[in-house]
Formats: C-alpha cells, structure tokens, sequence
C-alpha cells in the first residue's frame, strides 16, 4: 500500500487547490487524474483508481477543481477550469521531470482536460485518458459535448462502460471511428458511468475495476 502526499497546487495569484501526489517506487509514466462533476479526488473510486494504478506502475497526481476546494456543488466554468488543470500538469511534470505525463480523469474532470488540450495542448502531455467520457446528459443521447475532440493531437483512450447513460455505446464508438487512428475505444461490458455492474452479468466491481485500470496502464505504458 502507498502513501499519498498532499500537495497544494497554485493556479493564480488569488488561487491555490490541494492535491494528492501518489509515487510507487517502480513508476514509469504519472497520470494527471482530475474528479467528476459530484465528487472530489478523495472519492473512494478515485483512491481506488490512484492505489490501482500505483500497484501497476502508473504515479498519479489528484487534485480539488476550485469549487470542490470550495464546498459548492457548481462546478467551475471552463475558463476557471481548464486553469486549475493545466496547473495540475504542470505541478506534474515538475514534480517529475523526464517522466511519460498524461492527464484525463473520471467524467467532468476528464472532459475539462480534453477542452484544455483541445484551446492549447497542455505541455509535455503525451496522451489523454479518460475513465468514462460524459458524451452526453441522461437521455439525451447526441455527440456536441465531443466537437472539441477534433482539436486534439494527441492519442487519446476512453475506458466507456457499454451501460453507461452518459455515454450511447453506439455514439462512442461512431465518434472513435470518427477520430480515427489516434484513439482507443475500451469497452467495459455491462458497466454503468461509475464502473458499477448488475449481479445479473455475473461479475463483481471490483473485477471490473480490475479490467479498467489493466487497460489504463497498459495503454499508458506501451
């Protein structure tokens, strides 16, 4: 079991968040791992997936977005945002010089990272990994949220459960066609947006977390 550092990260000169730098000994690559729209970095699937992703060799950095810190349930708008992320990937690189950086996140956050890469590619960030892209409201299915996908140059992952009421499986797969050679599409079969499975599948979460977090490694360290 490692332990995670916390960490405070400036974003401005009015603004600093608190962050978690997670190190294992063996690390090859540090993924820049931002929180959904409900819940911070501390979550129990983020300190799963930080913990997860250490035992393979993957160091993350977690990180409050500004109205987490805050205690508001409004998230930030894109500006403040992407502010907060690209200072996250800097904090990173420098905490970790040399080492393979990349950055996405659980839903909100990993949709956040996207648009900064997309307005100005985040430097030094050699892929985008995201656990569950938010494509889309609850039963609104429709492929706006991703236009700004096309703005970016860099491979890409999206680990999308085929249950997911964010994300239409059949939308997801249409826009990795769409984008083409430079993105990865890992199907989670019968999982929901938060990686949860039904008894009736015949597998348990934490299997499944399993499966996603082999996949992020691996692709992360090919």
């Amino acid at each position: 079991m490692s332990n995670s550092q916390s960490i405070r990260i400036q974003i401005d000169a009015d603004t600093s968040v608190s962050g978690l730098l997670l190190v294992p000994p063996d690390a090859r690559a540090i993924y820049v791992l931002a929180h959904g729209a409900g819940a911070g970095m501390a979550h129990a699937f983020m300190a799963a997936a930080a913990q997860g992703l250490a035992e393979r060799g993957v160091a993350t950095l977690r990180y409050q977005f500004p109205y987490m810190e805050r205690g508001s349930k409004r998230t930030d708008s894109p500006a403040v945002a992407h502010a907060a992320v690209r200072a996250a990937v800097a904090h990173a690189a420098q905490a970790l010089p040399g080492m393979r950086l990349f950055a996405g996140g659980k839903s909100f956050g990993g949709r956040m990272t996207s648009q900064a890469q997309a307005v100005q590619a985040l430097p030094g960030v050699q892929g985008l990994v995201f656990l569950g892209f938010p494509l889309h409201t609850d039963g609104a299915p429709a492929t706006t949220r991703a236009e700004h996908l096309r703005e970016v140059r860099i491979p890409m992952l999206f680990v999308q459960g085929t249950r997911d009421k964010l994300a239409d499986i059949g939308l997801v797969r249409e826009l990795a066609a769409q984008l083409g050679d430079s993105v990865t599409l890992m199907e989670i079969v019968e999982a929901d947006h938060s990686f949860h499975v039904l008894v009736r599948s015949g597998r348990k979460d934490p299997e499944v977390l399993r499966e996603v977090l082999d996949g992020a490694a691996a692709w992360m360290l090919r």
